[in-house]
């Protein structure tokens, strides 16, 4: 039944859309614009933990398996976004990369030094 009402659903919605251009920059298509805003609150959804991991100097609290999972898949985004020529998909996911990576390289720099640390103790 809800598969049935997904797919009225969708099926629906193929000529609610139309995408023009943005007013505020012409060169862009409103969808540009919007995927550029989403993916700004996305990307730096893992920022708060990087930060607060640099704050702290500290890996306390942190999973990194969860930002390098993300990373993996994000490559996939990437890919994904030069398949559709999404600019918006490309660009947010390159910076995502780069947030996770940080917080993965941040997180063994700080579990190493806290071993090294405790070593010495």
């Amino acid at each position: 039944m809800l598969v049935f009402l997904i797919a009225i659903g969708v099926c629906g919605c193929q000529n609610l859309v139309h995408d023009t251009q943005s007013l505020l920059i012409p060169r862009c298509q409103r969808s540009e614009i919007f995927g550029f805003i989403a993916g700004l609150g996305t990307t730096f959804a893992a920022l708060p933990d990087l930060l607060g991991m640099f704050r702290r100097r500290s890996a306390a609290g942190i999973n990194p398996r969860m930002a390098g999972i993300m990373g993996v898949f994000q490559i996939l985004w990437v890919y994904y976004g030069l398949l559709i020529l999404s600019r918006p998909v490309v660009a947010w996911n390159l910076v995502a990369i780069l947030v996770n990576s940080l917080s993965v390289a941040a997180y063994l720099y700080f579990v190493h030094k806290e071993n090294a640390n405790h070593v010495m103790k």
